[in-house]
């Protein structure tokens, strides 16, 4: 089993058939699911219902694979995995140690999971990446190096290739690239049993020859394995950057694929990165959010935005709007605080009302769906976003004052969203309705089903403890509120539609989990056309591979399939730009 432990973009191995990917994470946490986003950034929930560190979403995203719960390694995963052994007397009265039982059950995890075939492929992956995260030193990552060290020596030469990731600074003052960090990391690695293949050097600017020079005398590297990866206009030129430095090469010399695998086909992905660097016009988007503060709590929301906008050709602006500023209090206490947030979404071209927990910046949310209605703004509201929209169009549309969520008030007269019956109030990890579900489109000449490409159902991934109650849906539709999307049951709303408005769309789903670079997602393409004006005629084109877009370019081959009333249908996926688009969620 050939295997990589690399800390790069890794764009570049699609030079192999198939790339697999493993991400050990030394936090004592299980998973991710119970993480402050403040502290550790966004939870990304895969197709099995596996909350994951925001990582493995760059995985996906990059290689357009589907990973599992398994691909990511916690220490909290394998002390549990090993002390139910000891438990269950698997170990036979052995002292249960670091060395060799931790360390093997390390091992194991990785071999167990490299093995598992890729997106439903047949057979093992040709190469397994193995991102160990954190710094040389921590003692949290010591038993996940230790058991690397063994599994090199265990594997042999030829099946594992160490890339080490380490920072070059420069002083601002001379100028000068400083090696000594490097160096240092270096010797601690190597003291450690791991002696790195490749070097890839994170800098502001192209390391110098004489530079690597000295890299490869100190470390023990030879200069063409020493990679510069340098500050970038965007990150979708790293790949090139990579591929100009024949990182593959040395890649596929270290594990002896040199004569089996194909030269990396970039061309595509160098023409969309060529369009995302000549973007100008631009589209403004306000983020009405409680964790603006950190923006990689929405990096999967602001990667969607991305992918939609490059295949819209608009440059994104994402204006950032605390959702407490919004609100009154906030006018009284910081006036103009208040008054640069309201600014901020009147000058925006669309609103997203993102996911998330707990009661702060609720009201604020509340306005901004309120405005976004209102004032004919396009809306995507995702998860606790579609529900925020709920509540605002029952109090105002229906005059239901005090309508609210059982999530901020247990007590309230008129409760439009509720907890759901099989969730959890004891336990909090792992307890909610997660990973990819169906969702029925029940109105099928709706701008969601249509950017579906006409699908009849889509699979998107889940993550919420709250529902919108059944209950009450005759009396939203009644005022022109439309659930055009539901589960199986029919009595879980999963979107919701405003038909009079250009554009006002709520899911209960996570539509960011799944676009990729060259496949937005197909809500989030929706607001960024309705953002920019071409709504219109991307509905009116969608899937009709004869037509133009708005653009001019064609809109693609027919290439996919999705389903109508159980039977497969051809189909194009469309296209704008030359990038395509089909939906993702969409069952192919």
């Amino acid at each position: 089993m050939p295997s990589i432990s690399l800390d790069v973009d890794v764009n570049c191995f699609n030079s192999f058939t198939l790339c697999s990917v493993i991400f050990p994470d030394p936090y004592l946490n299980t998973d991710a699911g119970t993480m402050s986003p403040f502290e550790h950034g966004e939870v990304f929930v895969l197709d099995d219902g596996g909350e994951v560190d925001l990582d493995l979403g760059n995985y996906e995203r990059f290689l357009d694979i589907k990973l599992t719960r398994d691909n990511n390694i916690t220490t909290g995963k394998i002390y549990q995995s090993v002390l139910e052994k000891e438990r269950r007397g698997d170990y036979l009265g052995k002292t249960v140690q670091v060395v060799p039982h931790i360390t093997d059950a390390i091992q194991e995890w990785i071999e167990r999971v490299a093995s598992i075939p890729v997106d439903g492929k047949e057979g093992p992956a040709d190469v397994c990446v193995i991102e160990l995260g954190g710094t040389i030193g921590d003692i949290e990552s010591m038993p996940f190096i230790e058991a690397l060290g063994q599994f090199s020596y265990h594997v042999g030469p030829g099946n594992f290739c160490l890339i080490h990731v380490s920072l070059v600074p420069v002083l601002n003052v001379v100028g000068e690239q400083k090696t000594k960090p490097t160096q240092h990391s270096v010797r601690g690695l190597r003291g450690l049993g791991l002696t790195p293949n490749i070097l890839a050097c994170r800098s502001t600017k192209a390391l110098e020859d004489n530079v690597k020079a000295k890299l490869s005398q100190f470390c023990h590297v030879a200069a063409e394995n020493i990679l510069t990866l340098y500050d970038v206009p965007n990150i979708w030129h790293i790949p090139l950057l990579l591929r100009d430095q024949k990182a593959h090469e040395a890649i596929l010399k270290g594990l002896n694929l040199l004569g089996v695998a194909r030269e990396p086909d970039l061309q595509e992905w160098t023409a969309r990165t060529r369009v995302y660097d000549i973007l100008h016009e631009p589209v403004r988007i306000a983020m009405v959010g409680k964790y603006t503060g950190l923006s990689d709590s929405y990096l999967s929301v602001l990667k969607a935005l991305l992918h939609a906008s490059v295949a819209c050709r608009r440059k994104l602006v994402v204006e950032w709007v605390a959702a407490g500023d919004l609100e009154d209090v906030t006018a009284t206490e910081a006036p103009d605080v208040y008054k640069n947030a309201w600014d901020l979404l009147k000058g925006s071209d669309g609103v997203l009302v993102p996911g998330g927990f707990g009661d702060r910046g609720v009201q604020g949310k509340i306005l901004a769906a309120k405005y976004a209605r209102e004032n004919k703004v396009p809306f995507l509201g995702i998860c606790l976003g579609m529900q925020i929209a709920v509540i605002e169009f029952a109090r105002s549309a229906l005059g239901l004052h005090d309508a609210n969520s059982t999530e901020f008030d247990p007590e309230t007269s008129h409760p439009c969203v509720i907890f759901m019956p099989e969730g959890s109030k004891t336990y909090m990890g792992g307890t909610m309705r997660l990973g990819s579900r169906r969702t029925y489109f029940k109105v099928p000449n709706c701008k969601s089903a249509k950017l579906y490409s006409n699908a009849s159902f889509v699979d998107e991934r889940h993550r919420h403890r709250y529902e919108v109650n059944p209950n009450m849906v005759p009396q939203f539709e009644n005022a022109g509120l439309s659930f055009v999307g539901r589960d199986e049951t029919g009595r879980r709303m999963e979107i919701i539609e405003l038909p009079s408005h250009p554009y006002f769309v709520g899911t209960q789903f996570h539509p960011e989990f799944k676009s990729r670079p060259g496949k937005p997602s197909a809500l989030f393409l929706g607001l960024i056309a309705a953002a920019s004006g071409q709504l219109d005629a991307v509905l009116q084109n969608y899937g009709n591979e004869s037509k133009l877009l708005p653009n001019g370019i064609s809109n693609g081959k027919p290439s996919v399939k999705t389903y109508q009333n159980g039977n497969a249908i051809k189909s194009s996926n469309g296209s704008l730009n030359g990038v395509y688009s089909n939906g993702n969620g969409v069952h192919h």
